[in-house]
């Protein structure tokens, strides 16, 4: 019989346990992101219907949301994010400054007449989170909005957020664009780079994305660099390291 490695040590009941987090929170959280996602205020039944949990269940974690500001019931007793949200979400700003470097860098880019700029950052294994979007000039535009939950696995961005987000130097061998040609939607393209922090820490992807007709190869050549330019430049400006020029592909 094999004996355990020296190298992995077992794990104490008690450090297992807390490593598996405090179900009530994950339940409270759940509430809170399906109110989040919702597009209308949502009621007890459709907060119970999205969540999966008991009508029972989610009245109780209600009083509590309600008690500290993260949810508000409204007169028609429907539900919507609290002010404690809006206070969460000015304080990642601040703390951030994300918003703060990339706003004039992205809308430089529409200038440019570049397609339109979007920043996303990863949410969880599965999704990624678009921070902040800029509409180009173009007449016609993809569907993507400041707020969306967008799959990880398919689209230049969330390719960007993969390859870099491991923190593995091989990630930076060849170009550090990464392109996308009708993945997450048949009719739109992108093209991403991403934007680093200090210490090397990946902050998210910058992406340009647009009605894929428009992505021509020499289309393309033309807002890589400009794109990676701001990639740069953000990186520089929020205390990180831009790796040595590599060339487009």
């Amino acid at each position: 019989m094999p004996s355990r490695s020296a190298s992995t040590p077992k794990l104490s009941p008690g450090y297992a346990a807390n490593m598996e987090g405090v179900a009530a929170v994950e339940r409270a959280l759940a509430i809170v992101e399906a109110i989040e996602r919702a597009e209308q205020p949502l009621t007890l039944t459709g907060i119970a219907e999205a969540t999966g949990l008991y009508k029972s269940a989610v009245l109780r974690m209600m009083v509590t949301l309600e008690r500290r500001g993260l949810v508000l019931r409204q007169q028609d007793q429907r539900y919507v994010l609290g002010p404690l949200a809006f206070r969460l979400g000015r304080a990642y700003e601040r703390s951030n400054r994300v918003e703060e470097q990339l706003a004039p860098l992205m809308q430089a880019l529409v200038e440019r007449g570049t397609e339109s700029p979007s920043f996303h950052v990863r949410q969880d294994d599965e999704t990624r989170l678009c921070l902040l979007r800029f509409d180009s000039h173009h007449s016609t535009l993809d569907r993507v909005r400041a707020g969306d939950l967008l799959p990880l696995k398919r689209g230049a961005a969330g390719k960007v957020l993969l390859r870099f987000g491991t923190g593995d130097a091989a990630a930076f061998g060849g170009e550090l664009a990464e392109y996308s040609f009708g993945e997450r939607d048949p009719l739109c393209g992108a093209v991403a780079g991403p934007v680093f922090g200090p210490g090397g820490q990946l902050l998210g992807a910058l992406s340009l994305s647009g009605p894929l007709d428009r992505f021509t190869e020499s289309a393309v050549k033309k807002m890589v660099k400009p794109l990676l330019e701001a990639c740069e430049t953000a990186t520089r400006n929020l205390g990180g390291v831009w790796p040595a020029t590599r060339r487009a592909r």
